[in-house]
């Protein structure tokens, strides 16, 4: 059999297709933004922007171990350093990526043109196939969270990355302060006319937070204020294969969202907080990121006095693509 390159499907078989429920590799973990941060910033000391062309520390699942740059088996993320007058030349590749932005001022990503300002909480989308470079006209270090859809297409063998020119950069705010400043409103345009694949590419924390303590003042007791981050031309998620959530998590109240064939990882805010994450208590706060793999029963609880912000990052998309989204609920 190993002369012709074949194998028995039997030993295999209940690895392959378990009962109920998925056989999970990924760990739930949580990567400490206070420990990662000195890290990041010695990264930024030792090694050069034009060496590293993207400055980036990985966070690794323990379940696969350091070999292999994911959180889930389906995410990457990643805290990336810019520095003062730094600039990351462009590239465009194949993957889908999003930043949401930890701490500092004055940097800025520049994506087909569209100079979207780096503030604390935004998020912005570099689509896959878009040219993107990344660049810095403040005074302190900026640190980013990136998540890429990298292990779907480097799975499939269609990971690739081309390397372009400066991008010419009009003298214009970006879409999110113009276009689609306004909610439920979408810029006119003549019949037929074709919409733009990826219209919003930034999503200022500014809007969300205060969309976020809307909700929460009419919420029941058993709502989470939680708003998804989607097109808001077509309604669908703002990428194809990953999927972003937006959460408020009030002080002594547990929020228990159903269990989900989606694979997550949780970035804090601000605000502090613990999440069980199938039996296993991980105590947070700003800046940390945790993750859970499918099928996770999963618990929020925010500490304190305020309220605890959080965006998740998920597959589901990917996943309704196929059609096996799954939610199950609560015991």
């Amino acid at each position: 059999m190993e002369e012709v390159h074949v194998s028995p499907l039997w030993p295999a078989l209940r690895n392959l297709l378990p009962l109920h429920r998925p056989i999970a590799v990924t760990k739930s973990s949580l990567w400490s933004f206070g420990r990662i941060r000195p890290l990041v910033l010695r990264a930024g000391e030792l090694t050069p922007i034009e060496k590293a062309e993207r400055r980036v520390l990985v966070l690794c699942d323990p379940g696969r171990g350091t070999a292999f740059p994911q959180a889930t088996a389906t995410i990457y993320v990643g805290f990336q350093l810019l520095l003062p007058g730094e600039h990351a030349p462009a590239h465009r590749h194949i993957p889908s990526a999003a930043r949401i932005i930890v701490e500092g001022e004055g940097a800025y990503t520049t994506v087909n043109g569209e100079k979207c300002a780096m503030h604390p909480g935004d998020l912005i989308l570099t689509p896959g196939g878009m040219w993107h470079e990344h660049g810095h006209e403040g005074t302190e270090p900026v640190i980013w969270l990136d998540a890429l859809d990298v292990p779907i297409l480097a799975y499939l063998e269609g990971s690739y990355r081309e390397e372009g020119k400066p991008q010419i950069v009009p003298s214009r705010p970006d879409g999110s302060a113009v276009e689609y400043s306004q909610a439920g409103l979408v810029p006119s345009r003549h019949y037929r006319a074709p919409r733009p694949n990826y219209p919003l590419l930034r999503y200022p924390w500014e809007r969300t937070e205060a969309g976020l303590r809307a909700i929460a003042k009419h919420a029941s007791s058993s709502e989470i204020a939680e708003l998804e981050y989607i097109n808001p031309e077509t309604g669908d998620s703002c990428l194809p294969t990953l999927g972003f959530t937006a959460m408020m998590l009030l002080p002594g109240r547990v929020a228990r969202p159903p269990i989900r064939s989606s694979s997550a990882v949780f970035h804090v805010i601000h605000g502090s907080g613990r999440s069980t994450v199938d039996g296993e208590i991980l105590a947070w706060k700003s800046g940390d990121t945790f993750s859970a793999s499918v099928f996770a029963e999963v618990e929020h609880i925010a500490s304190g006095t305020e309220p605890a912000f959080l965006i998740r990052i998920h597959d589901a998309p990917l996943q309704q693509k196929l059609g096996f989204y799954e939610e199950r609920p609560r015991s």
